[in-house]
């Protein structure tokens, strides 16, 4: 498998589009450009309205907030259809490659350095951690999950959409607060809950449960700005709601993999909510599985705080295929 080069890398959310440019494999990337997703019809728009940085570009490889078919790839919470083989035509390519976004997420771990990341749960026994599967996930729009696993020294992927299993209380907080919370297309779900309108759900609900009145303050830009701005607020109380139940959840996603790697939380909204982050409560939620709590208890978490590591694993992609387990004669372009 061979990626010509320049290569382009997009990131592509149902909010934002990412773009950089590798220009060889040895080079490092470009500067990212910012699009609206909402602003472009489809992934050969942007392309086409990314200015200079798409010049003369042979090869794309990009991910999105969405389940892969194949060479094609639909956004859940964005009206773009992404059929890669009709994209390569439009925009002359010589070859590209679609990921889910967690996908690609997942198989950025590789290239994660220690100055990418914040350890936010250590292993009970770092001395005891091993080598194994890891877990990644992150909220957004929505909420992305995958896994990552070594097989035969290459890089293999799983991609997820766990984000839609359903998600029931467990604390006495929980089980007051759950008939409270809005639902999404009927349900509650982990991704109702861990994302930017989970967030805005959560805060509605305790609303209604504690009775205070938002004030104004109803999105989830709006909450977090509020909780970082007042450390006492109720918008803090649901920002930290908000981490607890990302720390249930991650400890389910780490047994459900047997992520012996460790856990990584990715994504644009928790680093900006790390200050509201109480570790040992996070900790304490993450690890509460009985009967097998010891086994979660020996599983690090760590937190990107670097915001174009995504793209930096997409290029390695490109410049280093072989590394990767990829059905690259199902999902290439062409």
């Amino acid at each position: 498998m061979h990626f010509p080069f320049p290569v382009l890398v997009c990131d592509i959310g149902g909010t934002n589009v990412r773009i950089a440019r590798q220009q060889a494999p040895t080079e490092t990337l470009s500067q990212p450009v910012f699009l609206r997703t909402a602003g472009y019809a489809g992934l050969a728009e942007a392309l086409a309205g990314a200015g200079e940085i798409a010049r003369d570009v042979r090869s794309v490889v990009a991910c999105g907030a969405g389940p892969v078919a194949g060479r094609s790839l639909k956004l859940t919470n964005a009206d773009w259809h992404i059929d890669g083989p009709q994209v390569a035509r439009q925009a002359g390519l010589a070859q590209g490659l679609l990921l889910n976004d967690f996908e690609a997420q997942a198989l950025s771990l590789p290239v994660l350095r220690p100055q990418d990341c914040l350890v936010v749960k250590p292993a009970a026994d770092p001395s005891q951690t091993q080598h194994g599967p890891q877990v990644i996930l992150g909220p957004g729009t929505g909420l992305g999950t995958a896994a990552l696993m070594e097989v035969a020294g290459r890089h293999a992927a799983l991609a997820s959409e766990a984000c839609h299993t359903g998600f029931g209380a467990e604390s006495d907080e929980e089980m007051a607060l759950w008939p409270l919370l809005e639902r999404a297309h009927g349900r509650i779900t982990v991704e109702a809950l861990i994302s930017g309108a989970g967030l805005e759900r959560i805060h509605r609900a305790r609303g209604r449960l504690v009775g205070f009145s938002s004030g104004g303050i109803d999105s989830a830009a709006d909450i977090s700005a509020a909780a970082l701005a007042g450390a006492d607020s109720e918008a803090a109380e649901s920002v930290r709601l908000f981490w607890r139940i990302i720390g249930r959840f991650a400890g389910d996603m780490a047994l459900m993999f047997m992520a012996t790697g460790g856990v990584t939380l990715a994504g644009g909204i928790l680093p900006r909510l790390e200050p509201l982050l109480d570790r040992k409560t996070f900790a304490r939620a993450f690890e509460a599985k009985a009967p097998i709590a010891d086994r979660a208890r020996q599983i690090e978490v760590r937190l990107v705080t670097s915001a174009d590591t995504v793209l930096t694993g997409m290029a390695a992609i490109a410049s280093t295929p072989e590394r990767y387990a990829l059905d690259y004669a199902a999902r290439v372009w062409l």
